[in-house]
């Protein structure tokens, strides 16, 4: 009876081992990301988007550059490719 948990358990370990060294040697994850992920990327862009707000509030940026911002936000990007150049006061930090 130890023999075969004994031989069970071996089993189970060389199967862990495999499928990690597998998981390791794929070059691409799978198509979808994890739950966890997408939570992260979602509430990473909402926190994006309210300090956009603040800013438009404060009148650190005018409403072009507001409207490109928040269209990117839509398409999923936190950074425009027009940088900090077109907001006003410049970078400060």
């Amino acid at each position: 009876m130890a023999a075969v948990i004994a031989s069970l358990a071996g089993a189970l370990i060389l199967a862990g081992i495999v499928y990690d060294t597998a998981r390791l040697i794929t070059p691409d994850e799978p198509r979808r990301p994890p739950l966890a992920r997408l939570r992260g990327r979602r509430a990473s862009l909402e926190e994006a988007e309210r300090w956009l707000v603040g800013l438009r509030l404060r009148h650190r940026i005018d409403t072009v550059t507001y409207q490109l911002r928040m269209s990117a936000l839509a398409r999923g990007q936190r950074r425009t490719t027009a940088g900090p150049s077109r907001a006003w006061g410049g970078r400060h930090g």
